[in-house]
């Protein structure tokens, strides 16, 4: 069911940075001039609102030097093909994440997965949002890409890929030296409509393949200099972000 774009869904972090809130997902646009990389995609439903939300920060489909993508779940890749098949948008991520987003492999919590969990408040709610949203589509990226190098991408914002493994294998976050701004994806979120808690945490656990892995991977993310926090669910977070991994941590051990 695609989705409208609301003036308040787009949200100017910095200057040249503004996150967007979708269907219950977020994507990231960072602009130079009039060019820009932007950070995920959104539910398949979400394409009509990503298109308008390039538009509202003066940008359009042509202005996308590449997608980056966290992970390759279908609320994150949703409208990644589309941009790489008619606008020739390179579509990278870690070199694990590739035959995911293939679709070599479908690594995401199943209906059954879910089912077993819709006692929980909230669980069945996301569900029905989530499929009307297009949680289920079959989106392969046909073509994805590797990061050419392992450090800063030369690319708007130079963005410096960080694996975060867990919540998939090939997940990455995203630095932003020159901001001083982490997009975190998965990796750490500060909201799900499935999660009791408020604030940076990790996801609930039926969301990742590897729990532990995910808890690992705070650890790399804590050390990086930075003071916001770009989620892929939730609102912006302010703060350090090794300040947001304890507050993470904590919810993790109730």
């Amino acid at each position: 069911m695609p989705r409208l774009l609301q003036e308040s869904d787009v949200v100017r972090v910095e200057s040249n940075v503004f996150t967007v809130s979708g269907s219950n997902t977020n994507w990231i646009i960072v602009r130079d001039g009039d060019s820009c990389t932007l950070v995920d995609t959104g539910y398949p439903g979400d394409r009509d609102a990503l298109l308008a939300s390039l538009s509202v920060v003066g940008l359009n489909p042509r202005s996308v030097a590449a997608v980056l993508v966290t992970h390759a779940h279908n609320d994150h890749i949703g409208t990644a093909e589309h941009l790489r098949a008619l606008y020739d948008v390179p579509v990278l991520m870690h070199e694990e994440e590739v035959p995911h987003a293939r679709r070599d492999f479908l690594d995401q919590v199943s209906v059954g997965q879910v089912l077993a969990q819709a006692w929980r408040p909230g669980v069945l709610p996301w569900a029905v949002h989530a499929l009307r949203a297009g949680g289920t589509t079959h989106v392969p990226v046909c073509e994805p890409a590797a990061f050419p190098v392992s450090d800063a991408l030369d690319l708007p914002g130079s963005p410096v890929p960080v694996h975060t493994p867990g919540h998939t294998k090939g997940h990455s976050a995203y630095y932003l030296p020159g901001s001083g701004i982490l997009i975190s994806g998965d990796a750490l979120v500060t909201a799900h409509p499935t999660s009791r808690f408020s604030g940076p945490q990790l996801l609930p656990d039926m969301f990742h393949t590897d729990r532990a892995r995910a808890l690992d991977s705070l650890s790399v993310i804590e050390e990086l200099d930075a003071g916001i926090v770009l989620p892929g669910h939730g609102p912006v977070h302010h703060g350090s972000v090794k300040e947001a991994v304890l507050t993470a941590r904590e919810h993790a051990a109730r």
